[in-house]
């Protein structure tokens, strides 16, 4: 069979991504911290792009009226600035995106991890110790009991039992791995060697004498003097009751939210939160110097590539705030009677009913509602917090995860703290309520919530 080279036309679709098209989607997924981050950038980086120190805020025209001002689909075809751009805001290599600044903490999980793989032990030991430190929570505890992580794992109990007491409990942090708090303070005594017996036989005999700060009874218990029993109190409180408290994440943080809902008369009216925000407008200087430079020299080529980075930066900065507006305007539409009444009639939904509404795609509402913040009447809530699906009641209808998480809240907020409630306890309250949920769902949702189960919550110290 002969080859031989031919020529033919084919017609198909393609999706190219363009470094405006990237920039604009990249936008849209920012916080707002993150976009002034990036405005700065930007500002460093741009000659042609200034912040408009002259405009006032309470004169300029809102958003969507400035919007239709600038024509953003005209702009796409428009003569002077089409060519295509590279813009100083990407993420190649030594040009770091602006998530790449965000410093990473290291975890408990990954701490002992670390560990474990500096140990000198066999694989078999290796496979339970991280079934063990998976098993751990953020507090340090061990949540599984070894008989259900050996049943997992096919192996024996006392295999799993001799790598948690040998070789995961003799790791930094002390404490960590204990089942209980009584067995996470004496691991920190023996760890530090104290050297005085008496710490030793209040933690493991007397933490009730601790816990109704019975102090003469425990002196009594002790067969020790007043003196003896406060410096061994003393010594008991400085021990850390969650070892791995020193690795959680993230510590409190103050939410400025991106956008305001407000009631007006029966109305709910969406407003942007632009303030800390700069405007930003074209260097006049730089612009109108092109009139005079001649045609195809290269600092009028540079200019014009400068000016139209900077116009599409601004734009794209309209579009993100006119995307926001849009997709909350939608969520309002949907949630009128959470925003009367309260988190109980939360309405169930999903990206798709809001990107349906608006006219959009469901990973541009999912760019769109992460990491920005919406002010209500019953709250700051981030807007991806009213995509949560729903859950079947009995009545036919359903309710969204986010009120019964709040329902899981209440009926534990509600218990004898003597006698919590288990997660099968509070399934069966929910059922009485309508509520039609398994057992495992209510544990991701306590476990969501961070809320011990029922056995931690019936200790304390």
């Amino acid at each position: 069979m002969a080859l031989e080279t031919r020529l033919y036309h084919k017609l198909a679709q393609q999706l190219v991504m363009t470094p405006q098209l990237q920039q604009a989607i990249k936008m849209l997924q920012l916080s707002k911290l993150e976009l002034v981050e990036a405005i700065q950038h930007e500002l460093e980086e741009n000659p042609l792009l200034e912040e408009d120190t002259e405009a006032r805020e309470e004169e300029e025209a809102p958003v969507e009226e400035r919007l239709s001002e600038e024509d953003w689909d005209s702009y796409l075809s428009a003569s002077e600035f089409d060519k295509p751009v590279s813009t100083t805001y990407r993420d190649k290599d030594g040009e770091a995106g602006f998530e790449s600044f965000t410093p990473h903490k290291t975890t408990l999980s990954e701490h002992l991890l670390w560990q474990l793989g500096l140990s000198d032990i066999d694989n078999k030991t290796l496979e339970v110790g991280e079934a063990l430190i998976g098993n751990i929570n953020e507090d340090g505890y061990l949540e599984s009991s070894t008989q259900e992580i050996a049943d997992s794992l096919k192996v024996d109990r006392d295999d799993v039992e001799n790598v948690l007491t040998d070789v995961v409990q003799g790791f930094d942090p002390p404490g960590v791995g204990a089942r209980d708090l009584k067995e996470c303070l004496l691991l920190q005594i023996r760890a530090l060697g104290t050297g005085n017996p008496l710490i030793e036989k209040v933690v493991s005999d007397c933490l009730s004498f601790l816990e109704k700060r019975d102090y003469k009874g425990l002196a009594k218990a002790l067969d020790a003097t007043m003196e003896d029993v406060m410096l061994t109190v003393k010594a008991v409180s400085a021990l850390e009751p969650k070892p791995g408290r020193p690795f959680q994440q993230e510590p409190a943080t103050y939410i400025i939210p991106d956008v305001y809902v407000f009631k007006v008369g029966q109305e709910y009216v969406v407003m942007p939160n632009e303030g800390g925000i700069p405007r930003l407008k074209l260097n006049e200087f730089y612009k109108n110097s092109l009139n005079g430079m001649e045609k195809g020299a290269a600092s009028k080529e540079y200019i014009q590539d400068k000016a139209r980075s900077a116009s599409w930066f601004i734009k794209s900065i309209l579009q993100r705030q006119r995307t926001i507006c849009k997709a909350t305007e939608s969520i309002v539409k949907f949630q009128k009677e959470f925003l009367d009444k309260g988190i109980m009639y939360l309405r169930p939904m999903v990206l798709r009913d809001v990107a349906e509404d608006i006219g959009m795609h469901d990973s541009t509402i999912s760019r769109v509602t992460t990491n920005k913040y919406v002010y209500t009447p019953q709250g700051i809530f981030e807007l991806k917090y009213f995509f949560g699906g729903g859950l079947n009641c009995s009545n036919g209808e359903s309710a969204a995860s986010g009120s019964v998480k709040d329902m899981i809240k209440r009926i534990i907020e509600g218990e004898d703290p003597k006698k919590p409630y288990s997660d099968e306890c509070i399934m069966d309250l929910l059922k009485r309520s309508g509520i039609e949920i398994a057992r495992r769902t209510v544990t991701k949702y306590r476990e969501a919530m961070r809320i011990a189960s029922s056995s931690r919550r019936a200790r304390g110290f």
